[in-house]
């Protein structure tokens, strides 16, 4: 569901532009006027050149270990969604003046529900569970109904959310089941369809009251077929009784229409590590499926002692099975270090924002990174530098060894705009994020 590069004209950028040329901290859908003359030219035809742009360019070392970060400032010329060219600072250039801010990866959002919330509607806090995951399958099944009719609505104020955080790209897992039958999925994509100009998104087909438990498997069928990217599931064995049955399903349809897969799992017994090792057989069993296959939460991992650990990292990172963690705490601490040792592929998102599971969510995934680096004490220049990774899905503007990775000119210009000196700062201290550009535009 990305989109490709879009333009915006001289007078929407103008209007915009008080975030990139001022760095002036803007709510979502509240603008301010921009500093700037309508006399400069700053955006024609697709085109946007900035100056006073701070990039990170390498490590400062005593005694062999990295103590600060170099940065430098530079002119960053962009055209047509990407990054033309990266040249040395000319403070008297004609282009946006970035006030000399952090330029960094923009972040992405890779576990989130934008179907279903409460926010921008009322406010409801969590209501007293019963009757665990199937009691909260009938909850839903009563609400879902009244909260279809604004989730486009609410999808959109969401997403303005994440836009102010930072992130420019989500991937959204989305209710299908026989309440909602297609109509989450549907309003869902009028809400990404509205915002396509600005934010980019991939989905998953998310059976969250079970694929037979109700029978979701024909609406399955149908949105397999429809501009969905994966295929999900949730705790085969609580819901459907039946792990196998299950996950040979998902695999099935997801082979069927080449689409990735993306399971929630929340078991933490025996059936949480049996589910583990069946679809990782499943995977090696068919490799096409290497590299686009996810486990969500699967906090059975923090339940392992560290052999066993070690060992499901090591069959994960075989299997190029990536986790996409919430980066939980209390008695789940998750074995992410364990996960990065063995090159795991690992994601974070905010799950949920505000809804009838949870109300905790900030809409930051720099909040995510911030907090696996307090988990893990990863306090040093050099880990907070890498805990950057968490929130940009991966992206570094350093390589480990120092050498400057991004930008680079043909990169696609998604990228924020902070207040901090580096990213070891932008992640400690959850930096302010001044301007969000995604493929060229200055949407926040």
């Amino acid at each position: 569901m990305n989109t490709s590069g879009n333009t915006i004209s001289r007078k929407d950028f103008i209007k915009n532009s008080a975030l990139a040329a001022a760095g002036l901290t803007l709510m979502p859908n509240i603008m301010s006027a921009s500093p700037l003359s309508d006399k400069q030219d700053i955006s024609v035809k697709g085109k946007l050149n900035l100056k006073n742009v701070r990039l990170e360019t390498g490590f400062e070392y005593e005694e062999g270990e990295v103590v600060a970060t170099k940065t430098n400032l530079f002119c960053i010329e962009i055209e047509y969604g990407k990054i033309k060219s990266i040249t040395p600072n000319k403070p008297n250039a004609k282009a946006v003046d970035a006030k000399e801010m952090l330029m960094l990866p923009a972040f992405k959002d890779m576990h989130i529900h934008l179907d279903k919330t409460f926010y921008g509607d009322k406010w409801q806090a969590v209501r007293k569970r019963t009757g665990g995951i199937k009691g909260m399958i009938a909850l839903e099944q009563k609400m879902l109904p009244e909260m279809l009719k604004n989730s486009t609505f609410k999808a959109e104020k969401m997403i303005e959310l994440l836009q102010s955080k930072g992130t420019s790209f989500a991937r959204s897992h989305v209710n299908i089941e026989p309440t909602s039958k297609l109509d989450s999925l549907k309003n869902l994509q009028k809400a990404l369809e509205n915002k396509k100009k600005s934010f980019g998104a991939e989905l998953v087909a998310f059976p969250q009251h079970g694929v037979f438990y109700t029978d979701s498997v024909p609406y399955l069928k149908d949105a397999a077929q429809m501009d969905i990217d994966f295929i999900g599931g949730v705790d085969p064995f609580t819901i459907d009784g039946a792990i196998e049955k299950t996950v040979d399903f998902t695999v099935q349809l997801a082979l069927d229409h080449q689409k990735g897969i993306d399971i929630h799992l929340h078991e933490t017994g025996e059936s949480g590590l049996n589910t583990v090792e069946h679809l990782i057989k499943k995977v090696n069993e068919n490799p096409t499926l290497k590299g686009k296959t996810y486990l969500s939460h699967c906090f059975i991992l923090a339940k392992l002692d560290k052999s066993r650990q070690e060992e499901i990292a090591e069959k994960l990172a075989a299997a190029r099975i990536g986790i996409v963690s919430t980066i939980p705490f209390g008695n789940l601490v998750m074995p992410i270090p364990v996960l990065y040792k063995h090159n795991v592929t690992v994601l974070t998102g905010n799950d949920s924002i505000v809804d009838h599971w949870n109300t905790f969510g900030t809409g930051s995934v720099l909040q995510k990174a911030n907090l696996m680096a307090q988990l893990y004490s990863y306090s040093t220049e050099f880990l907070l530098s890498r805990s950057l990774k968490l929130a940009t899905a991966n992206v570094l503007p350093l390589d480990d060894n120092g050498n400057q990775q991004w930008p680079k000119a043909g990169d696609q210009a998604d990228f924020v705009l902070m207040n901090a000196s580096c990213s070891a700062e932008a992640v400690s201290r959850i930096s302010d994020v001044k301007s969000l550009v995604y493929q060229g535009n200055v949407v926040y």
